[in-house]
């Protein structure tokens, strides 16, 4: 009888080590193995390890760390229990100060390797909170059987799982510490297992979460909803369809949350649903930074593109003749309006345009600009840089959520169409994670 070969170790139990030599734009360690190169979570450079891969493909793999035998001095321990299960977070277990340079660092490397672009001058980071920090969220929901509960918050790193978490650090605390108080309400609902998500908008006095109802609740669902709202000074809404369907529980009064910018003396009112920055103090800061670079004056006429509720367009508007908003969503436009009015500023005027399509005709584009602000989606502004040559701007101040596609679109503006690099930073708007929140001012050579 022939002896059966030996079954070979899969090979994510099989432990490699190695030496991290940098990191990837969403924080992860990188290596290389024989010639593939490997992504490892909560790896730092210069880190000697043994890993674990998660996953091989083609061109690259996966790993998570199995054996840490040299530390970076940037490491420290994570103050959340749920680091490394709940995918919200990916760099808890770096240093608070190291995480704002390494950001820093990796901004410039994306420039260079990128955009073919050096930053002449670095801006100092804009630094706030390091906890506590987030008011916007969609949090997921999902009613467990085998857990006997409701889970309510992210999902699991590189899994569409639920993570099982308690609390959030990095949420404002007013619904990051009720995580559990979320999941014992919804699990005495008779709809428990038809509410896949909560949005949540946290402003300055108020919060609201819409639940995401794909059955209605009865009665006494609403009572028992309502009666958590006003023990914990929260909005409790209900959302049948889209966001334009969000509408407080029968009985009680719809709560507008606000923000303000105290620098500009402007409030904001806005819809659970609509965008705003996650952070307020970064935002403060971020704001009154662009107002200070572009230097706008009353001689100033200032096109705002992506404007959404008017974030950058209505304190431009407080130092420049006249402002001009876009934006492709046409309830965020309205609103930018309603804030407007609300805020007693005249000099603006506000426009719903597809920006990725060719809008030379349009009637607001025939004006002249000698400033534009931009600040796109992590798609990037490429789409729309080929309109700049109807303004011939002499500023462009770009603000961006991801540093590939604004170190692609300077590249453009630098290499392509006669603008110079002045100036670019990173601002801490995202702390505990990878995400990268930067800033760059383009000037006409």
């Amino acid at each position: 009888m022939a002896r059966r070969r030996p079954r070979k170790k899969k090979l994510s139990e099989i432990p490699v080590k190695v030496t991290i030599e940098s990191l990837a734009h969403d924080g992860r360690g990188i290596t290389h193995v024989d010639g593939k190169v490997v992504f490892i979570d909560e790896a730092l450079p210069g880190e000697e390890l043994e890993f674990i891969y998660t996953d091989s493909r083609r061109d690259y793999a996966e790993g998570k760390v199995d054996t840490l035998m040299t530390r970076s001095e940037d490491r420290t321990k994570p103050e959340c229990p749920h680091f490394g299960q709940c995918g919200g977070c990916s760099f808890q277990h770096v240093k608070d100060d190291a995480q704002i340079q390494i950001k820093e660092g990796l901004l410039r490397e994306q420039f260079s390797s990128i955009g073919k672009v050096e930053i002449p001058h670095i801006w100092e980071p804009l630094t706030g909170p390091h906890w506590g920090y987030r008011r916007k969220a969609r949090m997921g929901v999902k009613y467990v059987a085998k857990k006997g509960r409701v889970l309510v918050g992210f999902r699991e790193r590189r899994n569409p799982f639920l993570a099982d978490i308690e609390s959030c650090k990095v949420m404002h605390p007013i619904v990051g510490e009720k995580l559990m108080d979320l999941s014992e309400m919804i699990g005495g609902l008779t709809i428990k297992d038809k509410i896949p998500q909560i949005e949540v908008a946290i402003g300055d006095n108020d919060c609201v979460l819409a639940f995401r109802v794909l059955e209605p609740p009865t009665d006494v669902d609403k009572e028992r909803m309502r009666a958590f709202g006003h023990k914990h000074n929260m909005s409790i809404c209900l959302q049948s369809k889209g966001p334009d369907t969000i509408i407080p529980i029968e009985g009680e009064p719809e709560i507008i949350p606000t923000y303000t910018l105290p620098d500009q003396s402007i409030e904001f009112k806005f819809k659970p649903a609509m965008f705003t920055q996650v952070n307020y103090e970064i935002n403060k800061k971020m704001v009154t930074r662009v107002i200070e670079a572009l230097d706008l004056n009353e001689n100033d006429t200032v096109l705002d593109l992506f404007c959404g509720l008017g974030n950058f367009t209505l304190p431009m508007a407080t130092k420049a003749g006249h402002v001009v908003g876009v934006e492709g969503d046409h309830p965020l436009v309205n609103h930018a309006k309603e804030n407007a009015k609300l805020n007693g500023i005249e000099n603006v005027e506000y426009h719903v345009a597809d920006l990725s399509k060719d809008v030379s005709n349009q009637a607001w584009a025939k004006q002249k600009f000698n400033k534009v602000m931009l600040d796109p989606s992590r798609a990037g502004a490429s789409e729309v840089l080929h309109n700049l040559k109807h303004w011939n701007p002499d500023q462009i101040m770009y603000v961006s959520c991801n540093p590939s596609t604004l170190a692609r679109d300077a590249g453009v503006l630098v290499n392509e169409m006669g603008y110079k690099l002045v100036k670019a930073g990173v601002m801490d708007m995202f702390p505990q994670t990878g995400h990268v929140e930067s800033i760059a001012l383009f000037e006409k050579i």
